[in-house]
């Protein structure tokens, strides 16, 4: 009799990405969600790892890889096409924060960066030399990855973020719509980036400027502006065109970024449409960054 091929009921998350921009966050919120996780397994264990699935009892499993295996990076691409192409449920995550952000977080914290020379761990401009130095060696692992901007997440935002983002179903893409404020820096993690900054802007009506894209009095305002309704219309026409061809690439996710000024009202108006749009079609999930921060 010939026994089930169960690699197809198995799933597997690889969390890789910029040292200090939360792996071990990312990996606990994928432990809270009943994952087997494992910390800095070398690419070349990768496969026996997935072998012990059965004495693990369990098809959730999670992995972090990072640059602390520099010299076997080259081979994970080929090991992970090779567990897809065998029927595993294969999701990649790269957490991105900025030169800025990582050079702060390392100097809070007085750790050294894992590419850090020993002579050069209190300097800032070695530093800066090995984070450019891992973003070159992690550049072909972020090309393949579902990004996330971690430069203004809070721990507590990551964990929530993550959750829900494994929680979509990993055979289907899903979308993930963002409203960011350009004044506080474009995001790193959009595969698309729309800017409605040329659109009427509710922050110059007193009685709206509090207010957000979600309430009713914005909404209102938004709606008499034929350019916000034709913008909605375009950016929902061009996503319709290529979003077949994404998903026959195997895509799981894509993140589309809408920017305005403050990132309060336009844009978190049409992030809002736009899932709403999208949501029967595809996995639809919504974040406003400048409004969670908060």
């Amino acid at each position: 009799m010939k026994t089930r091929d169960r690699s197809t009921d198995t799933e597997l998350v690889v969390i890789t990405g910029m040292s200090g921009s939360g792996k071990s966050v990312a990996l606990n919120a994928l432990e809270d969600a009943g994952y087997y996780c494992v910390d800095n397994l070398p690419p070349e264990l990768l496969k026996p790892f997935v072998s012990l699935r059965d004495r693990l009892h369990t098809r959730k499993l999670a992995i972090a890889i990072d640059v602390r295996s520099s010299r076997a990076l080259p081979q994970l691409p080929l090991l992970l096409h090779g567990l897809r192409d065998g029927g595993i449920d294969l999701r990649l995550v790269f957490l991105e924060s900025s030169d800025q952000t990582l050079v702060r977080r390392f100097s809070e914290t007085r750790r050294r960066h894992p590419l850090s020379l020993p002579d050069d761990a209190q300097a800032l401009t070695g530093l800066i030399q090995a984070i450019a130095r891992e973003r070159e060696l992690l550049a072909d692992l972020r090309e393949r990855s579902h990004v996330i901007d971690t430069s203004q997440l809070r721990p507590a935002q990551l964990l929530d973020y993550v959750k829900t983002l494994i929680a979509a179903p990993g055979s289907h893409l899903t979308l993930v719509f963002e409203s960011f404020a350009f004044k506080r820096g474009i995001t790193l993690d959009a595969d698309y980036v729309f800017d409605v900054r040329m659109l009427p802007n509710p922050y110059y009506e007193p009685g709206l400027r509090p207010l957000t894209g979600r309430d009713a009095p914005v909404i209102a305002y938004l709606e008499q502006h034929a350019e916000v309704a034709r913008m909605l219309d375009q950016i929902a026409d061009f996503l319709r065109t290529w979003l077949p061809a994404l998903a026959r690439d195997h895509r799981s996710y894509v993140t589309v970024a809408i920017g305005c000024t403050g990132g309060q009202h336009r844009s978190v108006y049409l992030v809002e449409r736009l899932a709403a749009q999208f949501s029967g079609e595809w996995k639809a999930l919504k974040r406003h960054r400048e409004l969670d921060s908060h």
